[in-house]
């Protein structure tokens, strides 16, 4: 079985669970996620079975989205309500001053990750320092924050954010920046990730869908094919004689070829529209050459 499943996470487990929960479903060896979602954390979370794993680093980087229930008043040490409160502040904040605050983070902001992170430092996960309670000095980085909007408006010291972000961005600390902006502290009581990898929440399936499929024989209907996540490359399609080279591993003759622009890496297709893989076309070498072959 070899394609991608787009998981709605549920919460309370970490991303690795929720992988293995879907690899024993689908009774399959090899599978893995595109990206970590918090174990509090629900929503979309990409996963690639079988030789679709083959493939992580090369798919695309998108922009994510997220809907987030954020808690004035209260600091943590995690910067959501799984961790120890370290700080309780009284919260007077009025409707015009909390649109101000989140609104100051719109556009390319500084971001410092959490120490509960999967981020490395030196090799090792800020998390796994962080549970020994060693704090390490961290580098700000550059995010992208695209769009903010408050949902709904402050009740019982809560409000719900979206937010639409580049990746690498930490919603966790984006709430404890704006606690801070307005002097009160925040922390996160609730996160869905609504947009991941170029597929929205509504393509999501949960366990219990995925477990009935199985069982109704069905599953083939819940997985997308390699093909379509890899659509941001350019197709090249190969004759028969071209196609058995490629699968063995071999360059190909790029004289050969019929399309005469595409460079750089590229879906390489059998005659049938099969994809095989991808290839890279260097036109200066005058090469085409294996990049990575898909094992179904």
């Amino acid at each position: 079985m070899t394609g991608f499943i787009f998981l709605d996470k549920p919460e309370g487990i970490t991303s690795f669970t929720a992988v293995n929960k879907t690899r024993r479903l689908l009774g399959i060896k090899k599978a893995g996620h595109t990206g970590t979602l918090d174990p509090m954390a629900t929503g979309v979370l990409p996963i690639m079975l079988g030789g679709a794993t083959r493939f992580s680093q090369y798919l695309p980087v998108h922009d994510k989205a997220y809907r987030a229930k954020i808690l004035l008043g209260t600091v943590t040490d995690t910067l959501d309500t799984t961790g120890e409160i370290l700080e309780t502040r009284e919260v007077n904040v009025t409707a015009d001053e909390l649109r101000e605050a989140v609104m100051s983070f719109l556009g390319e902001i500084k971001q410092l990750p959490p120490m509960y992170s999967a981020v490395s430092k030196d090799g090792v996960r800020l998390y796994k320092l962080a549970r020994q309670g060693i704090e390490i000095e961290r580098e700000a980085r550059d995010v992208t924050i695209h769009s903010l909007e408050i949902v709904s408006g402050l009740e019982n010291n809560e409000f719900i954010l979206d937010v639409s972000c580049s990746a690498g961005t930490y919603i966790r600390s984006l709430a404890a920046d704006i606690g801070e902006k307005l002097g009160c502290g925040a922390t996160i009581s609730e996160l869905r990730r609504t947009f991941a990898n170029g597929i929205s929440i509504d393509r999501t399936v949960t366990l219990e869908e995925i477990e009935k499929a199985v069982a109704e024989g069905e599953i083939e209907k819940l997985i997308a094919p390699c093909d379509e996540m890899l659509s941001s490359y350019p197709a090249v399609q190969v004759s028969t004689k071209q196609a058995f080279y490629f699968s063995n591993g071999g360059a190909l003759d790029l004289d050969r070829v019929k399309d005469k622009e595409t460079v750089g890496i590229c879906r390489v297709k059998a005659p049938d529209g099969k994809l095989m893989g991808l290839g890279k076309i260097d036109r200066e070498a005058n090469t085409f050459s294996v990049e990575k072959i898909l094992v179904y």
